[in-house]
This record gives C-alpha cells, structure tokens and sequence, in this order.
C-alpha cells in the first residue's frame, strides 16, 4: 500500500496535493462547527506532522479565522484592564 501520508509535501503528486488543498481547506471552513476534542487531535497532528515551530502559526492562523475563538478573544479585551490602570 502506497503510504503517502508518511512521505513529505514536497514528494507528493499533483493529484495527491490537490486532494491535500482541498481536505485542508474544508477543514478550515469547518473548523468552529468541529468538535473540541476533534479540533485539538487535527491540530496536534498537524504539528507532529509539520514540527514544534508550525504551533504558534498555525495557532494565530486558526485564532483569526475560527469565530468563537475570536468572539472570545475581543471579549476578554474588553475586560481586562490596559496597562495604564484604566
């Protein structure tokens, strides 16, 4: 059996990294409709897959464009206090 999941990107057919880009993209539109615990095992295996320095990127990357995550965040702006005292 061909195991190109276990191969690097960049050894990938063209079919292969269509079909990458595609599942890539669906998961992203997907993303705040996935469960917790399932957003947390992809987002781990695409750091296990890609390296320890993809986790910051692909946290902000996933911040910005997961709608909970950013409701929250500009909510917990609004109340924590600046660094002036106000």
């Amino acid at each position: 059996m061909d195991r190109f999941l276990d191969r690097p990107s960049d050894r990938l057919s063209g079919t292969e990294q269509l079909i990458f880009g595609a599942l890539g993209q669906a998961v992203v539109k997907s993303w705040s409709r996935l469960p917790q615990s399932v957003q947390q095992d992809l987002f781990e295996e695409a750091v296990t897959t890609h390296g320890e320095p993809m986790r910051q990127q692909l946290a902000v990357f996933l911040h910005d464009k997961h709608a909970r995550t950013a409701d929250a965040m500009k909510a917990q702006a609004l109340r924590e206090p600046d660094s002036l005292g106000g």
